[in-house]
């Protein structure tokens, strides 16, 4: 009896151990069919994690995955060697790492030289993989390249342009602009974007402080004799003619301590340790927008569909402390920069102190708030009728069968973007055979076909376009833009409006619709010549055919 009850304790075990086998089995099979599910994607670096720039585009990188998909580093390390023997060990290592792991979704590649190794050996490591880049200067070989509809990404514009516009603003008798660069790969391109300023600015001297052609002493002098006269913009420095190799953290250094005017920064690294900063290239952000065009490719949207962002994400990025150190006015730098080694100031010290003080005197305004209840009351009427001004105001600018912005509102919005040299075009659009419309189902079917194409026109989102009806069945789009890729993907998005059915008198029917488009200053330099640009390319289209779009531009050719 005993051996029979030993034994059926024995297979209890033996089964319970089975049982928790099987639990381990499932969890580590659900656990992997998890990770498969996800996307992977590999980041490729031109240069090393050591370098600031690169952990701030991680970090970004890191923020727009958001965990929904693998991440792999490599890191080509050009900064510090860039010869054809490491390019070789860099490919050779790459090509057997990505042999022995599984088959990656989507390559992010950070600046130049990454996207042209990427470009190089596309058809042997990267076949059939979307590629997206960030951090790329060369704006017209990005732009380029992107004509492959495997590759994609966001440029990266260094704003030599609005930095100077900065300097002049911190020293108004500014007569030279200096830009410490290397010879590398990225200072070769910054350089050729530095001079090309030139012409827009002839009271001022554009000169450089070239690293590679000057020994470490050289260097140091080079730098401490730049003056008040100058404004000085720091661009690259990873080596000098000494052979030394410097970090972006020692090229901050050594700038920061023999500069006797502050130096400017166009990207984040280096702000916050002896630079001034400027307008500066966020490379948290690049790496962020990189990493969302990564995630919608592995959701299922083609590389193809995505058009490379050639707006740069840049913002103002100023250090305080340097300010102060050349005595310059905080109040100089552009409203809304953020700003790095903030010194508190009296409220900000005292507030523990000051807040019971607050709370003192609110009390006491208490007890007297009845004296001037009746003041209160008057001003809070005339704040009344100050909103009731500003609703008539707005319904002076809008339409009031469509609601969406007139032609009053339009003129002053375009006069103001040509005032301001802005690029931008015209969308001139309205429905074909909209005479028939009324005449067939009545003048309330033809504002049902007004106010369903002006509900369509709402719907597309989008920051740079604004729709506006210009007369009768006559609609404007105004596009903040003036690039050819932005202009025919917003043509075919806004043409495609028409189309799914209108519903006229109850019914569906069918409506065209004829589209023209032309372009400030490319196609006419003020408003009323721009107005009939559009309409004469829309007029073109009608003549063609209707149903369908065409730039002005090409109109002229015909």
């Amino acid at each position: 009896m005993r051996k029979i009850n030993f034994l059926r304790k024995k297979i209890y075990f033996l089964c319970a151990v089975l049982a928790l086998l099987l639990i381990c089995v499932n969890v580590t099979s659900v656990q992997a069919a998890s990770e498969a599910e996800k996307g992977r994607i590999l980041f490729i670096s031109s240069y090393s994690y050591g370098w600031d720039t690169v952990q701030i585009q991680i970090e970004g990188i890191k923020a727009g995955v958001n965990g929904q998909a693998v991440l792999d580093y490599e890191f080509m390390d050009t900064k510090r060697v860039n010869d054809e023997t490491s390019a070789q060990q860099f490919y050779e290592g790459l090509k057997y790492r990505m042999s022995k792991v599984d088959p990656y979704d989507v390559v992010i590649l950070g600046d130049d030289a990454a996207l042209l190794f990427a470009v190089e050996h596309q058809e042997d490591l990267f076949a059939g993989i979307p590629l997206v880049f960030e951090g790329v200067n060369d704006i017209d070989l990005a732009l380029e390249l992107s004509k492959d509809p495997m590759i994609t990404g966001v440029v990266e514009k260094l704003s030599v342009e609005k930095n100077i516009e900065f300097g002049r603003v911190l020293y108004p008798n500014a007569t030279r602009v200096v830009a410490i660069l290397d010879s590398s790969i990225t200072g070769q391109a910054e350089r050729k974007s530095f001079y090309s300023h030139a012409a827009k600015y002839p009271d001022l001297i554009f000169d450089e402080i070239d690293t590679s052609s000057l020994t470490t002493d050289e260097l140091k002098q080079a730098i401490s004799q730049v003056g008040e006269d100058s404004i000085l913009i720091y661009i690259v420095m990873t080596e000098d003619a000494s052979g030394k190799q410097y970090t972006n953290e020692e090229s901050v250094k050594l700038i920061a301590e023999h500069a006797n005017v502050p130096a400017m920064r166009m990207v984040e690294g280096g702000i916050g340790q002896g630079l001034l900063g400027g307008n500066v290239v966020s490379m948290h952000l690049s790496g962020e927008i990189a990493a969302n065009l990564a995630m919608e490719i592995i959701n299922g949207r083609p590389a193809s569909e995505l058009a490379v962002i050639a707006e740069s994400p840049n913002v103002y990025c100023v250090d305080e402390l340097v300010m102060k150190k050349f005595g310059l006015s905080m109040d100089l730098v552009p409203e809304g920069a953020e700003i790095v080694n903030h010194q508190p100031d009296f409220w900000e010290r005292n507030k523990e102190a000051l807040i019971p003080g607050g709370a003192f005197v609110t009390f006491l305004l208490v007890i007297i708030s009845w004296v001037v209840y009746d003041n209160f009351r008057r001003r809070k009427l005339m704040i009344e009728l100050a909103e009731a001004h500003e609703i008539m105001e707005s319904a002076a600018m809008h339409d009031f069968l469509t609601g969406i912005p007139n032609r009053s509102k339009f003129m002053t919005d375009l006069n103001e973007l040509i005032e301001e040299q802005i690029p931008c075009t015209l969308m001139m659009l309205d429905i074909d055979g909209f005479k028939q419309i009324n005449d067939t189902y009545g003048h309330a079917a033809g504002d049902e076909a007004l106010q369903q194409l002006a509900d369509r026109l709402k719907s597309v989102k989008s920051p740079i376009l604004q729709p506006y009806r210009y007369a009768g069945d006559e609609f404007i789009v105004l596009i903040r833009s003036a690039q050819p890729q932005i202009l025919e993907k917003s043509a075919v998005q806004c043409h495609q409006l028409f189309d799914k059915p209108f519903k006229l008198a109850g019914k569906s029917n069918p409506v065209s619709g004829s589209i023209g488009l032309a372009s400030y200053p490319s196609d006419a330099d003020d408003a009323e010549k721009l107005i009939a640009c559009a309409d004469e390319a829309m007029y073109q289209v009608k003549k063609s055919g209707k149903n369908n779009y065409g730039f002005y531009k090409d109109s002229k050719d015909e």
